[in-house]
């Protein structure tokens, strides 16, 4: 399932990524101001007026009819073998609710992000998972989706709730996502807003917040996430900068 609002220079590029997997390809055009390329007559097109990215990727998922659900941004693009990778696990456990891999970066950054192992704790403090996790049909349904009264972070509010819900995820050992960085991304802003975005997700989930979770993370592994990840005392500014460094090898080309 793809949302797309304004990307239609990168959306075929997407669709050709998921279509090459083998997927069903969903596109829910949330009011784009952009044309859209032509798409290939199987991929279902919805459109509809500007409702949020969160309410376009509900829309689309609503639509889905197999046990398992990708969602990707309309600038990214799956990897060769990324579904097979993902799927395996939850083939093998019925409990797991999600798989995800790592991210490779790529336009104006360059490089491979890496996030830890999925750990309950380490969830409910740091975004570890990203947008395209392979899910359950079943987690998109019982949380409700994406909340869209997260404007930001609404993939890592969702990962938390059906943390909430008992759903476990497990990270892959491959890439399976190729992120693109360019001057519209969504990155900065989200960065921006994460402090009072992570309040507003313990408030939502303060039960869970208050609750024990099972973790791999010692005592000095629980404050670090708690103060670091929990209080992000780097300036947004800062952190971008150092990131650019890492990863912008065109840009400071």
């Amino acid at each position: 399932m793809i949302a797309c609002f304004d990307y239609g220079r990168f959306l075929l590029e997407a669709v050709e990524s998921a279509r090459r997997e083998g997927a069903r390809v969903i596109v829910v055009d949330d009011g784009s101001r952009e044309p859209l390329p032509a798409l290939p007559p199987e991929v279902e097109l919805i459109r509809q007026e500007n409702q949020g990215v969160a309410r376009a990727r509900n829309n689309g998922l609503a639509l889905v009819e197999t046990p398992y659900a990708p969602v990707l941004d309309a600038d990214d693009r799956l990897l060769p073998g990324a579904l097979d990778a993902l799927r395996a696990p939850l083939e093998a456990d019925p409990a797991l609710g999600f798989a995800y891999g790592r991210m490779k970066f790529f336009g104006d950054w360059e490089g491979e992000l890496r996030f830890p192992q999925y750990d309950p704790y380490a969830l409910l403090y740091r975004h570890i998972v990203g947008l395209s996790a392979l899910a359950r049909i079943e987690v998109f349904r019982r949380t409700g989706g994406f909340d869209p009264a997260f404007a930001q972070f609404e993939d890592w509010e969702l990962w938390v709730h059906a943390l909430a819900h008992g759903w476990q995820g497990l990270q892959v050992d491959a890439v399976t996502v190729e992120y693109r960085r360019h001057p519209g991304s969504k990155h900065w802003v989200d960065r921006r807003s994460y402090r009072r975005v992570f309040r507003q997700l313990r408030q939502k989930h303060k039960r869970l917040y208050r609750s024990r979770r099972p973790t791999r993370l010692g005592p000095l592994g629980r404050a670090w996430y708690r103060w670091f990840w929990g209080l992000r005392p780097i300036p947004a500014v800062l952190e971008l900068a150092a990131h650019r460094l890492r990863w912008g090898a065109k840009a400071a080309g």
